[in-house]
């Protein structure tokens, strides 16, 4: 299994960038979708989810209303929409598969597979 994040890079806070994670070796349609940060010197935190069933959303409070998740069945990809880019969204971005219960999405611990990371960095 490969999880391929890419997208990431520098943008001026107000910006916007998409991130891409391509899987290979497992449907993206079959597991549920997340989205993972980890800025330096910090725990990684949850992002965004993409329900496996149901096509169901979840965001970090932080994100919301300013990030969207998405998922193509067909190229079998999931997408993270960043509009609205402030400094503090500045991370390495991780995605990740999970079948884990709803109530553990946000639980970097629940995920059993993950992308390399990609770099966004978000200048005042």
């Amino acid at each position: 299994v490969q999880l391929q994040a890419s997208g990431g890079g520098l943008v001026q806070a107000g910006g916007s960038l998409r991130l891409s994670c391509a899987a290979s070796g497992l449907s993206v349609g079959n597991y549920g979708m997340g989205w993972f940060r980890q800025a330096p010197g910090k725990e990684r935190e949850f992002v965004a989810h993409f329900r496996r069933t149901g096509s169901y959303t979840y965001y970090a409070d932080s994100v919301k209303g300013r990030f969207t998740i998405s998922r193509d069945n067909a190229k079998n990809t999931v997408y993270l929409q960043m509009n609205s880019l402030e400094p503090e969204d500045t991370a390495v971005y991780f995605c990740a598969a999970t079948r884990a219960v709803l109530s553990a999405i946000r639980d970097p611990g629940s995920y059993s597979y993950w992308g390399q990371g990609t770099l966004v960095t978000v200048s005042s």
